[in-house]
C-alpha cells in the first residue's frame, strides 16, 4: 500500500476516533492536509487518494502548485503568515485563508476578491497564548474584529484559528482551545461555524474541544524541508 494511501487511512481511523471519544458525529472534523514544502507530486498522489483540501503557507509555492495543479478541483486555505502586498493574490487564488490576523489585512482580502468569485471564507486567528512571537488577536478583541469584519463584502467569516504554545501534557492540551471555543459560543453568532485548531501532537484534545478542521502535515508526507519560499 502506498505511504501515503496508508497515512490517510490512519489518520481518518485517527480522527473517528477521536470523535467517537468526544462523542461527536462522525464527519464532524474536517481534514486540511498541510503541504506546505511538499512537492506537487505528493498533492496530486493524495488528492487521488481522495483528499480535497489543501493547506500552504508560502505563497510562490502554493501559485506553483496550483498552475502544476490545476486539471485537479482542489479546495486550496492559506494558513500562514499575510504580508500586506500578498493580499491580492491570496485573495484571487485560494477559498480559505485561516490566518487573518489583522483588520487591515481583512479589508484588503475583501477589497481584492475577484467579483466572479464566491467570497472568500476567512478565519480570524487568535493568539490565544498570548506569545509575544505569534500575531493574532488577543482574546477580549474577539468580539470587536467579528463585528468589523462580519460584513465586508466579498468575505464569509466562518470562525477562527489558534495555535498554542506547545505542550506536551496531553491533560493540558485542551485549555487554550477550550477558551477560545467557549468565548466564541458566547458570541452566539451562527455565522462562526469553524474552529481551525488541533495539528499531529494535540490531535486527540483539539477534537475534544470543538474543533472542526485539523491542519495535519507532517504525519500525512513524512517531515518537511525546510523552505525560503514566499
Amino acid at each position: 500500500m502506498p505511504d501515503i494511501l496508508q497515512r490517510l487511512q490512519s489518520i481518518g481511523q485517527h480522527i473517528e476516533a477521536a470523535e467517537s471519544k468526544a462523542r461527536r458525529a462522525s464527519g464532524s472534523v474536517q481534514l486540511l492536509a498541510v503541504s506546505k514544502t511538499k512537492p506537487a507530486q505528493d498533492v496530486a498522489t493524495a488528492y487521488r487518494y481522495g483528499q480535497r483540501r489543501f493547506g500552504e503557507s508560502y505563497l510562490q509555492e502554493a501559485l506553483h502548485k496550483q498552475r502544476a495543479l490545476a486539471c485537479f478541483a482542489i479546495e486550496w486555505h492559506f494558513i500562514g503568515p499575510i504580508q500586506s502586498n500578498k493580499t491580492r493574490p491570496i485573495a484571487e487564488h485560494f477559498s480559505w485563508v485561516h490566518s487573518v490576523d489583522r483588520l487591515k489585512i481583512a479589508k484588503r482580502l475583501s477589497e481584492q476578491r475577484p467579483a466572479h468569485l464566491s467570497p472568500l471564507n476567512i478565519c480570524l486567528q487568535v493568539n490565544i497564548s498570548d506569545e509575544a512571537s505569534k500575531s493574532g488577536f488577543k482574546l477580549d478583541e474577539l468580539a470587536e474584529m467579528v463585528t468589523a469584519v462580519e460584513d465586508m463584502p466579498n468575505l464569509r467569516l466562518r470562525g477562527v484559528m489558534a495555535i498554542p504554545q506547545p505542550n506536551a501534557d496531553p491533560a493540558s492540551q485542551g485549555i487554550p482551545y477550550r477558551r477560545l471555543h467557549q468565548a466564541v459560543t458566547a458570541l452566539n453568532n451562527p455565522r462562526l461555524d469553524t474552529f481551525s485548531f488541533g495539528m499531529t501532537g494535540d490531535l486527540n484534545a483539539a477534537i475534544a474541544e470543538g474543533s472542526t478542521i485539523v491542519r495535519i502535515g507532517t504525519a500525512l508526507f513524512g517531515p518537511r524541508s525546510t523552505s525560503t519560499a514566499t
